[in-house]
């Protein structure tokens, strides 16, 4: 069955979702998958491989997903299944020390100067939670300073959104968040360096940390002036307060050292994962060498995971960053995702329609065209989610999977071939045409 006969609702995916909707709540195990953003009944997918999956009706999709980023060399890249299967017939797991890890993490420091230590985990949330807490173990402060706009994970601390009061203040942004923790968090609005001094001026004497996406990815691709990203360090270094980036979709992914690299910033702690993993739940917290020396058992600061540097991952992380490194990948995917972008640009600047294509490196945003860049939440025009929706069903009929939410990004593999991406544009085009 080609890509062309597919339809947004795969009958066995229909017969899937409804069984999982009496067993997980929304009837998935992380929200986006259920196309609340988009509408509609979810795909159900039985396998994949390179940049196309396959759902269990057997239709194939060009996948721009990627599982939200980790593949960067797509779906089962040869080099890294070898290295899986190999790892598999070894251990699954052990619980006790192991070499795997210990290779992954020489390879993360060897290259990367302001990662002195690192500790494996599973989760990006479980880095930044960890890395929060390291934080506030070090400067012997309580309060953490986050961004509109960036999301780092679920723990309770950062599921918070900007208040109506006073500079920083904070509101819960789920239930079961109680108060006392949305208090310790201040948010700021991205790309404005006044009001994070003003935060500053007023509780500069109590942030442990600063944390940030260098990259915002997480509410649309909000790519930030290297002015803001500049001043924002310098108040927070001014004050006593660390520098935290969250690099868990950037690092490893629009260069080699992220957007550490990108901007030539030494953050005091960095959080990574879905690269570093190959596919598999990695993530990693590190930094300075004092700091991560506060953590069990070298310190008092007690973080530990029974499946943490799980060496099934481990092997994959480490095939995955080999292979990247050896291939001279960033040069290679910022040609390919340059050349995809600018041709969907062109298009649909040609054809006078209201979408268009924000782009770093191999990390891409389809969204409503705007006059200017977007670099805050409240920028994104307000009937963005219901045009992508229009647009993400018109690609998905065409065969083409794009994350489904409007403000969800997209990411480019080595994986994606010449022809998977002509088909690709010609979908998406046909798509916003008929939105």
């Amino acid at each position: 069955m080609t890509s062309q006969e597919a339809t947004s609702t795969d009958h066995l995916s229909r017969e899937y979702f409804e069984r999982a909707l009496r067993i997980a709540p929304g009837g998935v195990h992380s929200p986006v998958r259920a196309f609340k953003g988009v509408g509609g009944t979810p795909i159900f997918f039985r396998g994949a491989q390179g940049g196309t999956m396959t759902s269990v009706d057997g239709r194939e999709y060009v996948d721009f997903c990627q599982s939200f980023g980790p593949l960067i060399l797509g779906h089962r890249d040869p080099e890294v299944a070898a290295a899986v299967r190999e790892a598999i017939e070894t251990a699954w797991s052990f619980g006790a020390s192991e070499p795997y890890s210990l290779e992954l993490a020489e390879w993360i420091t060897s290259r990367l100067p302001w990662v002195e230590m690192l500790r494996f985990v599973s989760s990006g949330t479980e880095a930044v939670m960890s890395a929060l807490r390291v934080a506030r173990a070090a400067t012997n402060r309580n309060r953490i300073l986050k961004f509109e706009g960036c999301y780092h994970g679920h723990s309770d601390s950062l599921l918070v959104k900007a208040g109506s009061g006073l500079a920083g203040e904070a509101a819960s942004s789920s239930a079961g968040v109680s108060e006392n923790v949305a208090g310790e968090t201040l948010v700021a609005p991205l790309d404005d360096e006044g009001a994070v001094k003003k935060v500053f001026d007023q509780f500069g004497a109590e942030i442990a940390a600063v944390i940030l996406e260098p990259l915002p990815a997480n509410y649309g691709l909000l790519i930030q002036r290297r002015e803001f990203i500049d001043e924002t360090i310098r108040l927070a270094r001014a004050h006593g307060a660390l520098v935290i980036f969250d690099e868990v979709i950037s690092g490893f992914r629009v260069a080699l050292g992220g957007m550490a690299e990108v901007l030539g910033v030494h953050p005091d702690m960095v959080t990574y994962g879905k690269v570093i993993g190959g596919g598999f739940p990695v993530a990693a917290y590190g930094g300075r060498r004092d700091l991560m020396q506060l953590v069990a058992p070298a310190g008092p600061v007690y973080q530990a995971g029974t499946l943490s540097a799980n060496p099934v991952g481990m092997r994959a992380g480490l095939a995955t960053l080999e292979k990247v490194e050896r291939v001279n990948a960033y040069a290679l995917l910022e040609e390919r995702t340059a050349e995809f972008c600018n041709g969907l640009n062109s298009n649909l600047k040609q054809r006078g329609l209201p979408f268009q294509i924000t782009r770093t490196a191999s990390i891409f945003w389809l969204h409503t065209a705007t006059a200017s860049a977007i670099r805050r939440i409240e920028q994104i025009p307000a009937h963005n989610v219901e045009a992508f929706a229009k647009v993400f069903h018109g690609a998905l009929d065409r065969g083409v999977y794009l994350s489904p939410s409007g403000y969800e990004v997209n990411f480019m593999s080595l994986a994606h071939s010449d022809e998977l991406l002509e088909r690709a544009q010609k979908a998406i085009l046909e798509a916003v045409e008929l939105a």
